[in-house]
């Protein structure tokens, strides 16, 4: 039996109580609104910390046509690779983008086809693998056509798209309400060895409760930095504003144009060429190669400091004539607010600290799974013990 404080008035311990049953209402209903979607989010998540090396273990028929070395700066197969792929697809329109893992095999490549809107945020995106000298194609699938890129777009969007990463991003922000109201609720006290303790010999409602808070507050800072980034993530726009509030507002991306609108395109390796001499200890991460016309290429280099070795933050924009180099995007020149942006993503997929982080991310993402399943059984359960009270009453 719990401890009552006679030394405070009835009145005071009532409202006192008035706050911790609101919060539990709430941290109620916003787990049966939004458990779901929450464990859904976890369990793609655990498997998006390994997509790349998952997607390899899939198709080791591709990973077994290597090369001597990995491509760098000066490599033909570049170029090489992207004539294969316009050859392959007939679409001169068509904008690419070929990334450098520094590992020697296949190319990784993704083409976006021309869309009758005027830009590719309409298009299909097909994935694209190219051998190692960018001669054949190996692999060609469209984006969530297989099963990595299914669970990527369930993860991001809900595969409803736009309205779906919405969802997603809200539903992020919500998710941290939710963490907080279940610490308030569980905030003990009295006895914080109660409260932290596991009762094993218990009732089966009492080791459901146990198990759920235990789950959810050994849990709780990883879990508030995987919500907090991931809503962060999906919702640039909300990002951008909190930041400006809270910081400045994060530097912009620029938006340079070819000088001409038509004219021969120059290749990659002169694209990468001027890029390297831009910013000469950058290390090559994508190539986006544009259609015919006044876009530049862009080149994704990380920099030293920037934390994300496959999705660095900085860029060199040329121009596709002239191979004059229009602008550049360095990360370490940026605001508080960039800087901020550049950690975001290393934090939310676990790659921070190397493996063990990336494993860490894996078993966290396992945890609002077990945070729902306890959370519908205890409510279930106490649900049907109120409702077996209520009946015993009315008889007697």
């Amino acid at each position: 039996m719990r401890a009552v404080d006679f030394s405070r008035p009835a009145g005071s311990r009532t409202m006192m109580a008035r706050p911790r049953v609101f919060l539990r209402k709430v941290h109620l209903w916003l787990g049966l609104s939004l458990g779901l979607i929450f464990a859904v989010l976890g369990l793609t998540g655990s498997a998006l910390v390994f997509y790349v090396e998952i997607d390899k273990a899939l198709h080791p028929k591709i990973e077994q046509v290597s090369a001597a070395r990995a491509l760098d700066w000066n490599s033909a197969a570049w170029d090489r690779a992207l004539a294969t792929g316009r050859a392959h697809w007939k679409d001169q329109r068509g904008r690419w983008s070929f990334e450098a893992t520094e590992e020697a095999g296949a190319i990784p490549a993704r083409f976006y086809p021309a869309s009758d809107h005027g830009d590719h945020h309409h298009a299909d995106r097909e994935m694209v693998w190219f051998s190692a000298d960018g001669s054949r194609v190996l692999r060609a699938e469209p984006w969530g056509g297989y099963l990595m890129s299914w669970l990527y777009q369930l993860h991001m969007d809900l595969l409803a798209g736009d309205p779906g990463r919405q969802v997603v991003g809200w539903s992020g922000y919500a998710v941290l309400v939710l963490l907080m109201t279940g610490l308030a609720v569980w905030w003990p006290r009295a006895s914080w060895g109660k409260a932290l303790a596991f009762r094993r010999g218990a009732a089966p409602l009492r080791r459901l409760r146990d198990l759920h808070k235990l789950s959810g507050l050994w849990s709780f800072i990883l879990l508030l930095i995987l919500s907090g980034t991931g809503a962060l993530l999906a919702l640039p726009e909300v990002r951008t504003s909190l930041l400006a509030a809270a910081v400045a507002r994060p530097d912009a991306m620029p938006r340079p144009v070819s000088a001409r609108a038509s004219g021969e395109q120059i290749s990659i390796a002169r694209a990468l060429s001027a890029a390297h001499h831009a910013l000469p200890d950058g290390r090559l991460s994508f190539v986006d190669v544009p259609e015919p016309g006044s876009e530049p290429f862009r080149v994704r280099l990380q920099v030293p400091g920037d934390p994300h070795r496959r999705f660095p933050g900085s860029y060199v924009f040329i121009d596709q004539h002239s191979g004059a180099v229009l602008a550049v995007h360095d990360v370490r020149r940026g605001n508080a607010s960039t800087t901020i942006i550049a950690w975001i993503r290393v934090l939310h997929d676990g790659t921070i600290g190397g493996l063990s982080t990336r494993i860490l991310a894996l078993i966290v993402g396992l945890v609002p799974t077990v945070l729902f399943v306890t959370g519908i059984l205890h409510w279930g359960r106490r649900t049907r013990a109120r409702a077996t009270s209520l009946a015993t009453r009315s008889r007697s």
